[in-house]
């Protein structure tokens, strides 16, 4: 996703002779190495480290680093949290610290929208199955099931019986809670929101299809999209802006940041919001690619520039483009009438 994001400035925006640099707490991370899209890379400690915020300071102080487009959600909240306590070492378009708290905790929220259509029937089911009988009783199976926190499609199966689901449990050790939905069969969409000073000002809409590794999740879902198709639909965005209008309230938060919001449309068509990240997420280069720049846009609007329209505007496509990502490859967006077919 930070790799993503260096794209979209250094070959699509008007910023690509800027200087930029990357950091990484993974001294493995692919990005470090890439000398086409950052000036200078370093590694630094992670987001929950006692050291983080020394070496960050020095690394925005001793390179004169104007502002920070923050991505991984881990440090999206660190930094909204020190955004809260104390001054940010350089500009950064950051959600409130107690909304971002709210949305990476999935199972809040969709606690916070639970009494309305936009979200799916959910329960949180104990890794100790206390509450196996309450989560039956909620919800027929099959039912999905997944992490109750974090990103990626973490611990998500859809389960088709107790034995399914306790099996599964068992086998995600690891994860503390999980969040239990109705199934959805329908399709996958995204809606990106761009929130700045109150007022929503660009959003942009897309469906993921197919996923990076998919035959190695038993989910077919491993967060990483490798086939999507770009959406010119207002339904995700109109109710995007209405489920952040809520949420904005319940965390008594000011209206800015960047968000992209899930949905899988159930059986009738009718979408219903799955996550809500706080961040980019990594198809964001494709829409750089068709004018839909968002990483230029929160550059453009930290900066002050005047030029900018502040008017809510929805980035439309021309019909016909979709994407395809993969592993080690640069993504490709094309029309889908320009794919292949088997003969």
């Amino acid at each position: 996703m930070p790799t993503s994001v260096a794209v979209s400035l250094r070959r699509y925006s008007r910023f690509a002779d800027c200087w930029m640099m990357g950091v990484d707490a993974n001294p493995l991370g692919a990005g470090l190495y890439r000398s086409d899209l950052f000036d200078k890379t370093a590694v630094v400690p992670a987001a929950n480290s006692d050291d983080y915020w020394a070496v960050i300071d020095g690394l925005v102080q001793s390179n004169a680093i104007d502002l920070a487009l923050v991505q991984p959600e881990v440090e999206v909240v660190e930094w909204s949290r020190r955004q809260r306590d104390e001054r940010l070492p350089c500009k950064a378009l950051l959600p409130d610290y107690d909304l971002a708290r709210l949305l990476v905790d999935k199972s809040a929220m969709s606690d916070a929208l639970m009494n309305t259509d936009l979200v799916p029937v959910s329960i949180v089911l104990e890794s100790s199955f206390g509450n196996l009988d309450e989560v039956e009783s909620a919800l027929p199976y099959p039912f999905w099931i997944r992490a109750a926190s974090g990103s990626s499609g973490l611990g998500s199966l859809l389960v088709e019986d107790r034995d399914s689901l306790t099996g599964w449990v068992k086998i995600n050790s690891k994860v503390e809670s999980f969040l239990c939905s109705e199934y959805l069969p329908g399709r996958n969409l995204a809606c990106k929101l761009l929130y700045f000073n109150g007022k929503p000002v660009r959003a942009a809409c897309a469906e993921r299809v197919n996923y990076i590794m998919a035959k190695v999740s038993p989910s077919g879902i491993t967060g990483n999209t490798s086939f999507g198709r770009f959406l010119n639909e207002s339904k995700p965005v109109t109710l995007s802006i209405e489920a952040m209008n809520i949420l904005f309230e319940k965390a008594a938060a000011p209206r800015h940041g960047f968000f992209t919001l899930d949905y899988k449309e159930d059986a009738d068509g009718n979408p219903r919001i799955t996550e809500v990240n706080i961040r980019n997420v990594a198809f964001n280069g494709c829409f750089a690619q068709l004018g839909a720049n968002f990483s230029e846009d929160i550059v453009r609007l930290l900066n002050g520039d005047s030029s900018f329209d502040k008017a809510f505007r929805q980035y439309q496509f021309d019909d016909d483009y979709v994407f395809i990502r993969d592993v080690d490859v640069e993504p490709k967006v094309l029309r889908q009438s320009d794919l292949l077919s088997v003969l």
